[in-house]
């Protein structure tokens, strides 16, 4: 008879993603920062490939990213405006730690990109599992700068690499409010032959 555990599916219940527009100091020192991603790292993993890496923002490179990020929006959407720039140039600098998850997905003959992929997914959503496990707020985001080539030559990924995610991880100004989510018995059906 397999042995339930009712914190772990506690945990699970209680996740929320935390606005980056709501986090702040202090963010996790550099031993907290280890052992999140010790935890992130216990992800699915078909063959071993070990298809992710870690890119760490703090500080002023949060801001000097931003402000990248401003010009180069400027220039790939000439039409938006002083909002949208804003934004751009604020979008990295509201939590104290933001962990970029870099997929590596060279050529394999054994393991196709999609399931490398969806590994490093799973290390983005372990991530934020381990932040808020360690009394932190985070979230997942992407955004256009996460597909643009000029903001992925800045941050060093390379030809075979993509940006899966950014985690911007801190202490939340807030609870986040719990929202409402799918009933899992409307999306399951049981195939029958």
């Amino acid at each position: 008879m397999p042995t339930s555990d009712p914190a772990l599916l506690a945990a699970l219940d209680r996740r929320r993603s935390v606005p980056a527009k709501q986090l702040s100091e202090p963010g996790p020192d550099e031993s907290t920062l280890q052992r999140m991603l010790a935890a992130a790292v216990r992800v699915p993993d078909h063959g071993k490939r070990v298809p992710f890496r870690f890119l760490t923002l703090q500080g002023d490179a949060r801001h000097v990213l931003g402000e990248r990020v401003a010009a180069r929006g400027i220039e790939r959407f000439p039409d938006a405006g002083p909002a949208a720039v804003e934004k751009d140039r604020n979008r990295f600098s509201h939590a104290p730690l933001i962990v970029a998850v870099i997929a590596q997905l060279g050529p394999d003959e054994k393991i196709p990109e999609l399931e490398r992929t969806l590994t490093a997914g799973c290390v983005c959503f372990a991530l934020l599992q381990a932040a808020q496990a360690l009394g932190y707020g985070a979230v997942w985001l992407t955004g256009w700068p996460a597909y643009d080539e000029q903001v992925e030559r800045w941050l060093g990924v390379q030809a075979h690499e993509r940006i899966v995610g950014f985690i911007h991880i801190g202490t939340a100004k807030l609870e986040a409010p719990e929202r409402e989510r799918p009933d899992p018995a409307a999306l399951t059906q049981a195939w029958t032959p």
